[in-house]
């Protein structure tokens, strides 16, 4: 009887550390702007589970990307540091290409790993951009930092057109799959070197929920950054031609539907009580692509590639039913913030070695206690381009390659309004 009672103890000591730590799913939408929702306002697109995750837990209306554009984003995401510190800010086009042959060094810690090293199955499902596979370099790929499982795309849906004229003048909102080689991977193994874009969200919510019912007795991460809404822009037939928003809202439509996937397979497999959930965009809205295929960032200055508020302040909702109390914060918070808060609340060591930039949320999240990241630096590359503390942000720089020597200082309500050269007209 005594072994049987040491091995049943045993096991029952092991369940209860399983359980002790939360799941952390984290789910990046690429190019979505702070006013493309329904809760953040936007008139016509409907994405009723985003909608209902908001009302269920943490909105914010202060999250901001630490980068304007994909790759340094994805890597500051990932370590939890700007990303001119990891080398993945300095890129001639600021972020990596087909042809590119960097990628994130080795030498970096990523969230996956440090999860992975506190006993956590990791997966990423969707687009890495932070190294790319197909020039054999096997340094780059995600199963080389940290994750255990891989489906998706490399790098942008966008950089491997077939040779010869789009089907429009303008191929980025070239709507024939069959002009962009977009190939997609499970792990090293190339599936189809050019997929059907017009299936990827489905399929991504499909190996999401293959992957939470493979690992629901165990903790696990789950990374799941979307292609879309990256243009060229594809939609299943379920989905296109709904939208009175046209093709882009087609889009959110079924991203927001990929969501709902996740969330009903956390709660099907009896987890979604253990289970942080993070929505966030990798960066705003590409508004230099028009009404047709671009986003929106609300009433915010600009949109992708710039330090004005659209570029970098994203959608972030935060999800964990019976421990994140439902609300609207308005707390500064980015999204290297992340990694700090899914390793302590996992019980995962952060990097001590090494300056990291990001803040544990967690005291936010949980116990309603405001956070104070101190300083954020907004980068455009290696270049610093305007900086915010408090209520306060001062532009150095406001036109990409031009400093005019003018630093403009705004209250962050208002940020579209230059108060004029180091005045301060504080909002009252």
């Amino acid at each position: 009887m005594r072994p049987l009672l040491l091995a049943l103890l045993t096991a029952f000591s092991l369940g209860l550390s399983a359980a002790g730590k939360p799941n952390v799913v984290i789910i990046l939408a690429d190019d979505l702007g702070y006013g493309d929702l329904g809760c953040y306002g936007h008139p016509t697109i409907k994405t009723p589970h985003l909608d209902q995750m908001a009302a269920e837990g943490l909105r914010f209306t202060q999250f901001y990307s630490a980068a304007e554009v994909c790759t340094p984003s994805r890597a500051a995401l990932m370590t939890g540091r700007y990303p001119v510190r990891s080398g993945m800010a300095h890129n001639q086009f600021r972020v990596l290409r087909a042809i590119s042959t960097g990628g994130l060094p080795a030498s970096e810690i990523t969230l996956a790993q440090s999860l992975k090293d506190a006993g956590y199955a990791t997966g990423i499902i969707g687009k890495w951009h932070l190294g790319v596979w197909a020039n054999n370099q096997p340094q780059h790929h995600p199963l080389a930092h940290g994750f255990d499982f891989h489906f998706g795309l490399m790098h942008s849906n966008d950089m491997n057109p077939t040779a010869g004229n789009p089907p429009k003048a303008n191929a980025l909102v070239a709507q024939d799959p069959a002009w962009w080689n977009a190939a997609l991977y499970r792990g090293r193994e190339l599936l189809e070197p050019r997929t059907d874009q017009t299936q990827l969200t489905k399929r991504y919510a499909e190996e999401a929920v293959k992957f939470i019912g493979a690992n629901k007795d165990k903790p696990f991460f789950l990374y799941l950054p979307h292609t879309f809404p990256h243009t060229p822009l594809f939609a299943s037939e379920r989905f296109k031609g709904k939208s009175p928003r046209g093709i882009y809202g087609d889009v959110l439509a079924e991203l927001d539907w990929n969501v709902g996937e996740v969330l009903k397979a956390l709660k099907d497999n009896g987890v979604a009580d253990n289970t942080l959930v993070f929505f966030t965009s990798d960066n705003g809205p590409w508004t230099l692509m028009g009404a047709e295929t671009g986003g929106s960032a609300g009433l915010l200055k600009d949109g992708k590639g710039s330090t004005w508020e659209g570029g970098m302040r994203v959608p972030g909702i935060a999800w964990w039913p019976g421990k994140i109390k439902p609300g609207v914060t308005d707390n500064v918070a980015t999204m290297m913030d992340l990694f700090p808060t899914a390793a302590k609340l996992a019980g995962a060591k952060i990097p001590n070695d090494r300056p990291m930039d990001g803040t544990d949320l967690s005291p936010l999240l949980l116990e309603e206690r405001a956070v104070d990241r101190g300083l954020f630096c907004y980068y455009r590359g290696e270049k610093l381009y305007a900086a915010r503390l408090g209520d306060w942000k001062i532009h150095f720089i406001t036109q990409a390659g031009y400093n005019d020597n003018k630093p403009q200082v705004h209250d962050w309500f208002w940020v579209q309004i230059p108060v004029g050269p180091l005045t301060f007209n504080r909002r009252t």
